[in-house]
């Protein structure tokens, strides 16, 4: 077989910083958007409604497409700004219809070369979910997580964010008048494709707690995205001193990912129990402002054959969430390449439901989705390392070959 012989690597070159898009911006933000431009101030608020109606209910791409705007604001919004969402550079389709999609985000900077993250989409009967990232990376290296294996590159801003609900609104036909692509899921209601959202995607939320609170804002807006907060999830691994403001500023529904009942496995399992263990993250959780049997914590527990799934460790589930309004999802460990954990028999993971569920808990078995496109719950990682080592390895198997010409 033949191999190409590409020329000398040329020195990368330095981004291009393209204008910004006014895309997953506050109000506020909107608002500082129009100061820049010379809006005055008194007609500002007037203005930043009608941009948000446009990019937040509509989703449009163009300033030209905002009739109600007079074609003089819209051109001089058209020379400072764009309506860009980031790229999509892959979009994989499971075969349960789960989505997954990398997206390179533009660059912040002289140094940046545009961040890649993921996000997922999982179509139900019944709702829309989709699971999106705080942060490129993670910092935490939980030991059966996949996106653990990435380091942490920084926090994901709260435009990047909320770009990931417009790309997945943009390409499911999600906005009005769109049409959705073929074979995709169709709301059996008539609603929209995409009805809640998780931050359980790479990174840990509350370590990243701005960015995820100006998102929220955005996001649960009635007159934009309309996404309630009790239909926002924000999933912690445990941080315990943000616990209660995430509930007093942000007010949405709060996911712990638990995963065990003693300190000493939860030290190896997720090591930020190190720094904040057990009883401190329940403590917390307790307290949680407006925690209620409406408003219940969920208990996430990924199910490790012979390391956390015995009877024992179920009942003693049950005494430590005593008291505590919740309901207790147990995950089949997603496998991923390199890791050492197997994922618990299935009758051993009815067992467990059944003696938590005896116990007054409601306790579902996920539905394992996206397995086949590494979309699953814990398999998120950013293509970017493995897309840049087969570019490595072709330009060195390249390079042998020409040497072994020259010779």
């Amino acid at each position: 077989m033949s191999l190409s012989v590409p020329a000398s690597p040329a020195p990368a070159a330095e981004p291009v910083l393209r204008p910004a898009s006014l895309v997953g911006r506050t109000r506020a933000g909107l608002s500082d958007a129009l100061a820049e431009i010379g809006v005055p101030e008194k007609e500002r608020r007037m203005r930043v409604g009608q941009l948000w109606n446009w990019i937040y209910h509509y989703g449009v791409r163009d300033f030209s497409a905002m009739t109600t705007i007079s074609k003089v604001l819209r051109a001089a919004l058209a020379e400072r700004f764009t309506l860009d969402l980031p790229e999509v550079t892959a979009e994989q389709v499971s075969s349960d219809g789960t989505r997954k999609w990398l997206l390179r985000m533009p660059p912040v900077g002289a140094r940046d070369r545009g961040a890649e993250i993921e996000c997922v989409y999982i179509p139900e009967v019944d709702r829309g979910t989709l699971c999106v990232s705080s942060q490129v990376g993670c910092t935490l290296s939980c030991t059966f997580c996949h996106t653990g294996t990435q380091r942490l590159v920084r926090n994901l801003t709260a435009e990047e964010i909320v770009a990931q609900l417009m790309v997945a609104r943009d390409r499911l036909g999600d906005f009005p008048g769109r049409t959705p692509p073929e074979g995709a899921f169709v709301p059996n209601d008539g609603g929209r494709f995409v009805s809640n959202i998780v931050f359980m995607g790479m990174g840990e939320p509350l370590y990243n707690f701005d960015g995820v609170r100006d998102a929220i804002e955005v996001i649960s807006d009635n007159e934009g995205l309309s996404l309630g907060r009790r239909r926002i999830t924000v999933s912690t691994s445990g941080v315990v001193p943000q616990i209660e403001a995430l509930g007093a500023e942000m007010g949405t529904m709060l996911a712990i990912s638990l995963h065990a009942v003693r300190d000493e496995l939860r030290n190896e399992l997720v090591p930020l129990n190190k720094k904040y263990p057990i009883r401190d993250l329940l403590d917390a959780c307790r307290n949680y402002p407006g925690l209620s049997n409406a408003k219940r914590i969920t208990f996430e527990y990924v199910m490790l054959k012979g390391v956390n799934d015995s009877d024992a460790e179920a009942r003693e589930l049950v005494r430590l969430l005593k008291g505590i309004p919740a309901k207790i999802n147990l995950i089949p460990f997603n496998p991923w390449p390199g890791t050492r954990y197997e994922c618990s028999d299935w009758d051993r993971i009815e067992r467990f439901s059944e003696i938590v569920f005896r116990a007054g808990y409601a306790s579902p078995v996920r539905t394992p989705r996206g397995r086949d496109i590494l979309a699953a719950c814990g398999q998120l990682k950013s293509e970017t390392e493995k897309l840049s080592a087969r570019a490595r390895l072709m330009l060195e198997q390249s390079e042998a070959e020409a040497a072994a010409l020259a010779s």
